[in-house]
């Protein structure tokens, strides 16, 4: 059960401590208290954790400073999208939004390499008119003999090269807790030039003091990639260990899981999901094509399958794209093999605007036919409940 405070209620006032200590005293009930950091305002939440069914709910909602209260419906009471849930969802991030609606792209090398190759990515991106980009400093690998990405090193001076080009969020992968100090240590030395969404790989969806450690710094969003191996339902768990530790800046991505159905694709490409996490939670969601295709192949329609998933994932209203750019695909250090090229970025972005131009036409239709029912509707309901007229 989560208890909505009046939206003018902090986590210190009297009436937030009354209600906190009437649950304390509650049997079987422990209270947990969220605030919730909004483009507008701070709202504060109560979750109380135990054998909730026998409380009243209209009780509870005639409590001092109570503003309603939501029935948990799904295991994962932070994230998710219960009934009768009317809680905001989104945040912004360094002046950038993320939500269910919009759609933001993360277009660069998988990989930090050099500072030329970094530097001319960061102004194709400004070029186009974005202001987010994927630079990897860790980089997880299956070999321990493959290249394990600059680390710290190079931090200073890719924050250095976003600021000179305006790029506010950068996705950059963590592997280790102490990777977030080494991140604010270099964004505190550059004078914080840009922001730093730190991404949690698919590797590690279930390294859970990872996910904790992410969770209790609220300082930057959390990008979570679906586990290759485990089900939605443990994914959407390790979100929720994000959340729960009070980070609720959460935006889930859709990478293709790892199984031999799809061949001969990298991953077997997950994008019919993304509806299905908007409908369960009130994350956004990301797609990573690169990772899903793995590849540059092209159909006969002379389209790259890698811009098909993309379609496929912004058609079916994702709000985020992690997709690899590179300058040099060829002398790339990692994932080279599928990286689009700088002079593709253009393209790539026309065809995602093609793609998304549907998406809303789509939901202008689905709106249409929603109104013809519910007046349909209404309008048999008035004729079976019209009284005979008597002759």
């Amino acid at each position: 059960m989560i208890i909505i405070l009046q939206p003018q209620l902090g986590e210190d006032a009297p009436e937030t401590a009354n209600i906190l200590e009437y649950f304390r005293a509650t049997p079987a009930i422990t209270p947990k208290l969220h605030q919730v950091v909004g483009a507008q305002q701070v709202l504060t939440e109560i979750y109380l954790l135990g054998d909730t069914s026998k409380l009243d709910r209209a009780q509870i909602e005639s409590l001092p400073g109570v503003s309603h209260v939501v029935k948990v419906s799904r295991p994962y009471a932070v994230v998710g999208r219960h009934v009768e849930d009317s809680r905001g969802a989104g945040f912004t991030y360094n002046g950038v939004t993320f939500n269910q609606n919009n759609l933001n792209i993360f277009a660069g090398p998988c990989a930090v390499d050099t500072i030329e190759h970094v530097e001319q990515m960061m102004k194709a991106v400004a070029e186009a008119g974005l202001q987010c980009t994927r630079m990897g400093a860790y980089k997880p690998r299956t070999n321990p003999y493959s290249f394990q990405g600059y680390g710290a090193k190079c931090l200073p001076w890719v924050f250095e090269l976003a600021g000179k080009y305006g790029i506010k969020v950068i996705a950059m992968e963590i592997t280790h807790d102490a990777h977030i100090e080494e991140i604010n240590h270099a964004l505190t030395q550059a004078g914080h030039p840009t922001g730093v969404m730190l991404q949690v790989g698919t590797r590690n969806t279930q390294n859970f003091e990872l996910l904790k450690a992410c969770g209790r710094q609220h300082k930057h969003p959390i990008l979570l990639k679906r586990g290759f191996g485990i089900t939605l339902d443990e994914s959407l768990n390790a979100a929720e260990y994000l959340a729960s530790e009070g980070n609720h800046q959460v935006i889930f991505c859709l990478r293709g899981m790892k199984t031999n159905l799809g061949e001969p694709h990298r991953n077997f490409v997950d994008f019919s999901h993304v509806p299905v996490l908007k409908r369960m939670t009130h994350m956004p969601v990301c797609i990573d094509p690169s990772h899903s295709v793995g590849t540059r192949e092209r159909a006969p329609d002379g389209i790259l399958d890698l811009c098909h998933a993309t379609a496929q994932g912004i058609i079916a209203g994702a709000n985020m794209v992690l997709v690899d750019f590179h300058p040099q695909p060829a002398r790339a250090l990692v994932d080279g093999p599928q990286a689009l090229t700088v002079a593709e970025l253009q393209y790539y972005l026309e065809d995602i605007d093609i793609a998304r131009n549907a998406y809303v036409k789509r939901k202008t239709c689905a709106a249409r036919q929603a109104k013809r029912q519910s007046t349909a509707t209404a309008t048999t309901t008035v004729a079976t409940t019209k009284p005979a007229v008597k002759k």
